[in-house]
């Protein structure tokens, strides 16, 4: 049995995948805290920017702020400004990722995030928008972090929240947004990317011991598969020190 939960799994591979030198548009929980350890491993001079308004903070271990809109959110930050601030950065291009979870997904990384069900009378009424529709739509990459099971990669979304590459193809161009791409999606049990042509959902990289039939069981559409799959290291030690660190009760992230 691995050392680690299937939640750090997802952190430490979503954290490997922001590179130093670069912006990155983040939410509470697990995006916050695979940012923050990216910034604490291999990307020192990643600058991460809170929704809340705090531009570069330095998160302190073992204190992970509960939000983004909240003091210890802007530990060491090089500004404070408001939530209108930072959306206009993203609308002149200036951050390079954004940080999107969801309750479905399609095979185009179109993302649910409102209602299970007709919109009118839904199942389920989930929290909306906020920035995720901003964030898709002008973030230079968009990367999606989520549990991999079936009834959350489905054919068809019940309600679209945030823009992947629409119908595929050029479809997305053709509603206007010019710029941006949904770019990977991180999984408990693979790492995606997206064919620049059709725009469809493409396995890449497989996690330890997982097999491209256990990503095809849990995924409720047909995928393109790599020609060559590669398989991610699994986390470190190092890694998982620091994570626990970050978040020692388990707040965001439960231990092994």
């Amino acid at each position: 049995m691995p050392g680690y939960t299937t939640a750090e799994l997802v952190t430490v591979m979503a954290s490997r995948e922001l590179e130093d030198r670069k912006t990155a548009f983040v939410g509470a929980g697990l995006p916050l805290i695979s940012a923050a350890l990216a910034q604490k491993t291999h990307a020192p001079d990643l600058t991460i920017i809170f929704e809340g308004g705090a531009v570069a903070p330095l998160i302190h271990p073992t204190l992970a702020p509960y939000s983004t809109n909240e003091a210890r959110a802007t530990r060491f930050a090089l500004m404070v400004s408001s939530p209108s601030d930072l959306f206009n950065l993203l609308h002149r291009g200036y951050i390079d990722y954004g940080f999107l979870g969801g309750a479905q997904i399609d095979k185009y990384g179109n993302i649910n995030t409102s209602v299970i069900g007709d919109f009118e009378h839904p199942k389920v009424r989930l929290p909306g928008s906020g920035g995720a529709n901003d964030i898709s739509s002008l973030c230079t990459k968009t990367m999606i972090v989520t549990h991999h099971e079936k009834r959350r990669f489905i054919e068809k979304i019940d309600f679209l929240t945030s823009p992947g590459y629409l119908a595929g193809g050029d479809s997305r161009r053709a509603a206007g947004l010019i710029f941006g791409k949904v770019d990977r999606l991180v999984s408990h049990l693979c790492v995606m990317d997206f064919d620049e042509e059709s725009g469809v959902m493409r396995v890449k990289k497989l996690h330890p011991g997982v097999t491209i039939e256990d990503v095809l069981e849990n995924t409720g559409f047909a995928p393109l598969v790599a020609e060559k799959l590669e398989t991610t290291s699994p986390p470190t030690e190092r890694e998982l020190k620091i994570l626990r660190e970050l978040d020692p009760e388990g707040m965001y992230v439960p231990h092994a």
